[in-house]
């Protein structure tokens, strides 16, 4: 893409409204503008990321065998009377009514009606586990909408849905998804803690939430010192093996979150305890049969009889990772994407664009990384180099190719690593076998 032709409308200052760096980044950037309080349009840098992380949920997901689906975001009333959570939810949940005054409402969550799909559909033991996911724009009319995409009140999230036999078999679905929440965060380059959590409006018996430590986060946490240091999840995960273990080794030292410290075990570990502010990445619940049994889900046993479904959820707040990487990743000059996620690999900067030399060079080396499938962004507007460089540190492409008339004449540019500010003068050729390595 050339910025010529892209709609990136950047920003020199920081917005006034903007309290934490992600929020302040994500408009500077010409990630987002705001439509009105915590509700956002993403713009096509934004839009990109978003995307990309978005892919990489969808990639771990289908690792493990969770299916993919869209629920639709408006929901009946009844189905939440149904499971007595239409009065409890609180004015959190927006109510409506269509034209016929049915009571209708803009799902926060889908329980009720992804257990109201299961349990039309599935009849016997024989078509369990199962684990179902869909990823779609959710409301929450948060009384303070703040702090950008981090607490909005129109947010893109992924909620799956796990369904067992029963309680035990629960378990062993919900340990997959703890592990393949812990692959998804390191793929995204954060290293998220699990932490015990109240289960909230969503009930259930078992739940821990994914925080990253950041002193932007909304609520303060505690934690044994060697989750700092913890090797993450490995690149290869076999989830039909018991995870047990795996996950006894991230949930067997202290962590806890604002409601659930425990001032006596803090005292015990003395220097091993570290406080820090935490951001919330993801949550998972096991609530067993909390909305199978009011709604009636309930398949025929081995044995002949009939047996109420084991249920869970867990959910990824997929709006909120972009804000959540730019708190873990940035400098003074902008944001620092991984590549994982970046919306361009390369940013190709011409430093004289209209010299016929640095064009030429530029528009080879713009379609060579092209052919060769880099997703590149070449800045190739008519204004000051500092102006290119500034841009392209606030944009945080994890690469920058630098190219001026005086190293062009020897056929050399300047490679730039975005993450550590190292910069090398290599041949064209060099800097290409690098990217497209």
């Amino acid at each position: 893409m050339r910025l010529s032709r892209y709609f990136l409308p950047t920003l020199k200052e920081n917005p006034s409204e903007a309290q934490i760096v992600s929020h302040r980044l994500m408009l500077r950037a010409g990630m987002v503008r705001q439509s009105s309080a915590g509700i956002y349009s993403w713009l096509p840098m934004g839009h990109k990321v978003l995307m990309n992380i978005q892919r990489v949920v969808e990639e771990e997901q289908a690792a493990m065998g969770c299916q993919q689906m869209l629920m639709p975001t408006i929901q009946l009333a009844d189905l939440w009377r149904e499971s007595g959570r239409y009065d409890a939810y609180g004015p959190e949940m927006l109510r409506i009514q269509d034209r016929h005054g049915r009571d209708m409402l803009y799902g926060p969550t889908n329980e009720e009606q992804i257990t109201e799909i299961f349990r039309d559909a599935a009849k016997s033991y024989k078509e369990l586990p199962k684990m179902l996911y869909h990823i779609q724009w959710k409301f929450r009319d948060e009384v303070r909408p703040r702090f950008g995409v981090m607490r909005g009140r129109e947010f893109l999230m992924k909620d799956a849905y796990s369904f067992d036999i029963d309680d035990a078999a629960g378990r062993v679905s919900y340990n997959k998804f703890f592990v393949n929440y812990l692959r998804i965060y390191d793929r995204l380059g954060l290293k998220a803690i699990p932490m015990k959590a109240d289960t909230g409006p969503i009930g259930g018996d078992m739940s821990h939430e994914f925080l990253i430590l950041a002193d932007t986060g909304e609520s303060e946490i505690a934690c044994h010192r060697d989750y700092i240091s913890m090797d993450w999840v490995g690149t290869d995960v076999d989830y039909d093996s018991d995870l047990q273990p795996m996950v006894d080794t991230f949930t067997s030292k202290y962590a806890a979150t604002d409601e659930m410290r425990d001032p006596e075990q803090e005292a015990a570990l003395g220097d091993d305890l570290i406080t820090a502010r935490g951001i919330e990445v993801g949550h998972i619940f096991h609530f067993g049969t909390n909305y199978s049994e009011p709604l009636g889900a309930k398949v025929t046993t081995a044995e002949g009889g009939e047996a109420t479904v084991s249920m869970g959820s867990y959910g990824v707040g997929v709006s909120r990772l972009v804000g959540a990487v730019i708190e873990a990743s940035h400098d003074d000059d902008g944001i620092i994407w991984p590549e994982s996620i970046a919306p361009f690999k390369v940013g190709l900067i011409n430093l004289k664009t209209g010299d016929e030399a640095c064009d030429a060079a530029c528009d080879g080396i713009y379609n060579d990384l092209q052919t060769a499938g880099v997703e590149v962004l070449m800045d190739d507007r008519e204004i000051r180099a500092g102006g290119k460089f500034a841009d392209m540190d606030l944009i945080g492409l994890p690469w920058q190719i630098i190219a001026g008339p005086r190293g062009l004449k020897d056929g050399m540019v300047e490679l730039k690593n975005r993450a550590t500010g190292e910069r090398e003068d290599l041949s064209i050729e060099s800097a290409l076998s690098r990217m497209t390595a």
